[in-house]
């Protein structure tokens, strides 16, 4: 019985692992709820069987819960995407994905690594200055806010090597 209530009650940590094209419908479910743009279907799943493409996901259960995809292009990759779910936000799960990243993209020769992401992110931007990232450019105005003249995207780089 107190087995039974443990178990109801303690949260496994999600597993990590390679995501495939199978996942492509529950990538694109999470991205759509993650940001202003959604990304479809049919795009993870291009992404997913492109042999450039790494892509890690969080799984609770059965359920994706988490996720971090890139393109290698020699000894450089970029970062093209990353998504928790709202209820595990704040838990440690997107450091997790991104030191897992990271590990295997410099198993595969990648030196250099870069991402854009929103300056008002405020926890993305924590999130990647905390694994090392740091600032190379930016592009002002990138992200559309209202009537505003928009957010500016970081450009941001990691040395692996």
């Amino acid at each position: 019985m107190i087995a039974t209530l443990i178990r109801l009650f303690t949260r496994a940590e999600p597993s990590l692992s390679e995501a495939r094209s199978h996942d492509a419908p529950a990538l694109a479910a999470l991205h759509d709820v993650s940001f202003r743009r959604g990304w479809s279907d049919g795009e993870f799943e291009q992404l997913l069987l492109d042999r450039n493409v790494l892509a890690h996901r969080a799984m609770a259960s059965r359920r994706l819960v988490g996720f971090i995809i890139s393109r290698k292009a020699d000894t450089e990759a970029e970062i093209l995407s990353v998504a928790v779910a709202k209820s595990l936000r704040g838990r440690g799960l997107a450091r997790n994905l991104l030191n897992l990243h990271l590990r295997r993209l410099a198993a595969l020769g990648v030196a250099w690594v870069f991402l854009e992401v929103d300056e008002d992110n405020e926890a993305a931007c924590r999130l990647y200055r905390r694994a090392g990232f740091r600032e190379v450019g930016r592009r002002e105005g990138y992200y559309a806010s209202g009537g505003s003249s928009g957010a500016a995207a970081l450009i941001l780089r990691r040395d692996l090597a």
